[in-house]
């Protein structure tokens, strides 16, 4: 059955990226529209589509609070197939109980008929205030109109959407080739605050016109999470409706088979989903610091992380951040809580190239004035080398500001 929609070739917002090439794949169109759930009539409702059956994978939050479109979609992805995604922004759906699984299976089944496509096809995303009831009348009476905004060149539109507390899209795409025939990868996402992994607290739609097996997508989706929005911390908490969405339509030609194609396309993925990260970190709720954190000379791997997550959550470290304060002893001192087994005497710290600690002692004041001078840079890194192997891990983290405490204060005012 034929999509019933067209194109508008209007579109708003577009003074801050007028000089940008439109971000498309071949066989996708979305947009977004103002429904009305936001108080304050921004764009709120949202819609992807893929003009033929796309091959689908997610990941999914791993709180055990679920909100409801994440219940439904964790059954429909299983088919391995969809033709869409409606996306609201300012509800949760979330603790509703069964009304809440009413009004996400509703959204879906209007946006279908609207589509002329099976329900079943339509996957589900939401994300605002936890607990409030879901305005499915609102949603449902608009859905035709938003189905008629359906464009080429409607990433942005998608992409503004989808905000809360974000204050500017979040888009990015890659290009690839394979068996002579070129692809793309476009993506749009949101997040801002509640952001930690497993996973961070955000929406993340990815879509290419390659042609990709279910269980390859799957495992690239993966892969490119675990790296990317696995690896970010805004305030260390999680959300009850992240969702990452990976949709391939096969639409350029382009067949992702050989050992060579999948690797490439899993590297431009997971690219990507690092781009849309730092994107998030950059614009977290008060931000006004983005770290790049890097712990070396672990053990293995894992245990670097571990050092490297307990860091990246700190209060102290984050305050002393936004404080730009070179106060180094909290970060060894929540390395040194972190469950890993080193030796603080042997313990390199550095901020960008200028060394604060070596073999675990400070190296004076005349280091601490130029780590100040680094910590008044909106990014900069932080290093710290245990020296004890090989292991390392990365982390994205960011201060804390007196902004996260005003807009969290008041959120749902």
């Amino acid at each position: 059955m034929k999509c019933r929609y067209r194109f508008n070739v209007h579109r708003k917002f577009v003074e801050e990226d007028a000089d940008m090439s439109p971000l498309t794949c071949k066989g996708f169109s979305a947009c977004g529209v103002a429904a009305g759930i936001k108080k304050n009539g921004d764009m709120d409702l949202g819609l992807l589509v893929s003009d033929r059956p796309a091959a689908v994978a997610a990941v999914f939050t791993t709180n055990i609070v679920q909100a409801a479109p994440v219940l439904l979609d964790r059954e429909r992805v299983k088919a391995g197939t969809c033709r869409a995604v409606i996306v609201n922004a300012g509800n949760a759906n979330c603790a509703n109980g069964e009304e809440g699984m009413i009004a996400a299976r509703t959204m879906t089944a209007a946006a279908a008929r609207a589509l002329g496509i099976a329900a079943d096809q339509v996957l589900a995303a939401s994300t605002g205030v936890i607990g409030a009831p879901f305005p499915i009348d609102t949603v449902e009476s608009v859905v035709p109109d938003l189905v008629d905004h359906l464009n080429e060149t409607g990433t942005d539109d998608l992409a503004r959407a989808i905000m809360t507390t974000d204050t500017r899209p979040k888009t990015g795409s890659r290009q690839g080739e394979a068996g002579g025939f070129p692809y793309g990868i476009v993506a749009v996402a949101k997040g801002s605050g509640m952001i930690r992994p497993d996973m961070a607290t955000m929406l993340c739609f990815v879509w290419t016109d390659a042609e990709v097996a279910v269980a390859d997508l799957q495992a690239a989706l993966k892969r490119a999470v675990n790296v990317s929005f696995n690896r970010i911390t805004i305030d260390g908490d999680t959300s009850t409706n992240d969702t990452a969405i990976l949709m391939a339509n096969g639409a350029s030609g382009a067949r992702i088979r050989t050992a060579d194609d999948l690797s490439a396309f899993q590297r431009l993925v997971a690219e990507l989903c690092l781009d849309l990260a730092r994107q998030m970190v950059k614009d977290g709720e008060g931000v006004t610091k983005t770290v790049d954190l890097t712990v070396r000379g672990a053990q293995s791997d894992s245990e670097a992380h571990a050092i490297a997550d307990t860091i990246a959550h700190s209060p102290l470290v984050k305050t002393a951040f936004f404080g730009e304060d070179a106060n180094w002893g909290r970060i060894l001192a929540a390395a040194g809580r972190a469950g890993v087994d080193f030796d603080p005497d042997r313990v390199d710290l550095f901020f960008n190239d200028v060394q604060m600690v070596k073999n675990g002692r400070g190296c004076g004041l005349e280091a601490e004035k130029k780590a100040t001078e680094v910590l008044r840079l909106p990014e900069f890194s932080v290093t710290l080398d245990v020296n004890q192997g090989s292991g390392t891990a990365g982390m994205l983290t960011c201060d804390f500001s007196l902004d996260y405490v005003k807009i969290n204060a008041d959120y749902r005012s």
